[in-house]
């Protein structure tokens, strides 16, 4: 764990200006430092959220400097106003709201400012959506073609859905539980900053791309790290059922129960590195009032645009691999190739055109690409089924649908209100096996999935449903200074994000 120490101007870099909240912001970082309880880095993050969110700050040692900021706003939004350089439009750009009776008014209200921005074309919002950072998630922002916003693709980049399907009957969910139980636990590695003590090798590696930038190239050795394995949060790999619906000669399977591996997990520490990095650099470039400060875009005509572009379809590339690694590794344990296998992504950012031949770049945060005949998967929760969709090309929602079903309790939520006990229940009563995972991700937390399907029925075609039946997530954290929208790990000294 990296542990230099602080100096004023990493603070001030981070936004920390006035002396007293600078020197007290110093003197609490460092002492935790010197105590070898985080890095620099994960504090760094942890300061610049409570001088965004100070009222997330109540306990120790963080709660008077908190106070301290909460003295200090006044100031601070001065400041922001005056170094603005973008106005934002009078009125948001009006868009579509799928689902809008079971969203909640922050997320409503985060895509309305989305919509105001200068380089905003057209946007929508889907029925599995809620507050983030920036973008809300599920939110689908289409902008000029040539502006790309970082933290309106998210943290996670390339965040992905993989499935296998197996010539096996899904009767073998049955016959062999312990034998697929214990080739999750083999070929899987969760966990923020972990990964494989051998990784496999990778062609991907072998790619020009990861000469291609200063970040991307310090990054190498953690993507290598960590190839193949997952992250935390609602980051996933299941054994489940799924039963093709119909007969589809796109799909090349027959109508019928099949034995399948799901996975979700996206671009780990790379991706997260990319993102933190150029979104910092897109706040800098692009001055904007406070509340829109995380929609700052670049412009893909700069340098800094072009690296972000790169990093990000990279992010992309290895958020594949991973579950590659992670599915060949399943399949060769099984002694059995799939003879299907099926991947979406979604926090990216595509060039695409519009319904009306509007050339733009259409970002989807946790939002599921749905071209017209495009597949995509839409998973539910460890207890609901997830859908394998076609999507109808839906020009209104700028060809996309939700990612999921989307969390109805956040996760602080989820961990003060419900009980390990509940879970279990929950879990027997469905006949599923849970390796891993924390109250934060119980099947409480989410949105019934039927009901989110039933919203966009206009957007996507159901022509498969998977049942879900050995889950494995990550362990329980076993430190953590808990806030609104990350988590600090006390052996990593990393900080991981779980919006989608």
């Amino acid at each position: 764990m990296r542990r230099t120490k602080i100096r004023n101007n990493d603070l001030q870099k981070i936004g920390y200006y006035e002396v007293p909240i600078l020197k007290l912001a110093g003197k609490i970082a460092n002492q935790l430092i010197g105590q070898k309880q985080a890095s620099k880095e994960a504090l760094l993050s942890l300061l610049k959220d409570l001088l965004d969110n100070p009222d997330n700050f109540t306990e120790p040692p963080f709660d008077k400097l908190a106070q301290k900021v909460k003295e200090h706003q006044p100031a601070n939004d001065l400041r922001r106003q005056e170094e603005a350089q973008h106005d934002l439009k009078p009125e948001p750009i009006p868009f579509p709201i799928y689902g809008g009776e079971n969203i909640e008014a922050g997320a409503i209200k985060q895509m309305s400012t989305a919509m105001q921005l200068p380089i905003s074309v057209a946007g929508a919002l889907m029925p599995d959506a809620h507050e983030g950072y920036g973008l809300p998630i599920g939110g689908v922002l289409a902008t000029e073609a040539d502006k790309v916003i970082p933290y309106a693709v998210g943290v996670d980049i390339a965040c992905r859905m993989c499935l296998s399907v197996f010539e096996l009957n899904a009767d073998y969910l049955v016959k062999k539980r312990n034998q697929l139980k214990n080739l999750l636990l083999k070929n899987t590695c969760f966990g923020v900053g972990k990964g494989f003590e051998s990784p496999m090798h990778d062609d991907l590696f072998d790619k020009s791309d990861w000469q291609a930038t200063k970040v991307i190239r310090d990054l190498r050795k953690k993507a290598i790290r960590q190839i193949g394995s997952s992250g935390t949060g609602n980051h996933f790999v299941e054994w489940g059922a799924i039963e093709i619906v119909e007969d589809n000669a796109a799909l090349g399977l027959p109508k019928g129960q099949y034995l399948a591996l799901l996975s979700h997990s996206g671009s780990r520490g790379f991706g997260a590195g990319i993102a933190g990095h150029y979104t910092q650099i897109a706040m800098e470039k692009t001055k904007l009032p406070k509340f829109a400060r995380h929609l700052a875009w670049l412009d893909l005509n700069t340098e800094e645009g072009q690296e972000y572009w790169i990093g990000m379809h990279l992010a992309g590339e290895y958020a594949s691999a991973n579950h590659h690694q992670i599915h060949r590794r399943m399949a060769d344990s099984l002694e059995i190739k799939p003879i299907k296998i099926i991947e979406n992504h979604h926090n990216f950012a595509w060039k695409d055109t519009l319904a009306d031949g509007t050339e733009v770049i259409v970002h989807r945060k946790g939002a599921t690409p749905a071209h017209q005949d495009e597949f995509g998967i839409i998973p539910g929760s460890m207890t609901a089924p997830g859908y394998l969709v076609q999507g109808l090309g839906k020009g209104e929602a700028i060809f996309s649908a939700s990612h999921g079903a989307g969390r109805q309790l956040s996760r602080s939520k989820a961990r003060k209100n419900l009980t390990e006990d509940e879970v279990e229940k929950v879990l027997k009563a469905h006949g599923v096996m849970l390796l891993g995972g924390d109250l934060d991700e119980a099947p409480m937390a989410y949105k019934n999935i039927d009901e989110v399907m039933q919203q966009q029925t206009d957007l996507v075609k159901v022509i498969g449903r998977f049942s879900p039946s050995i889950v494995r997530m990550a362990d329980k954290e076993k430190w953590m200074v808990k806030k609104k929208k990350g988590r600090l790990d006390r052996n990593s000294g990393e900080v991981s994000f779980n919006e989608t």
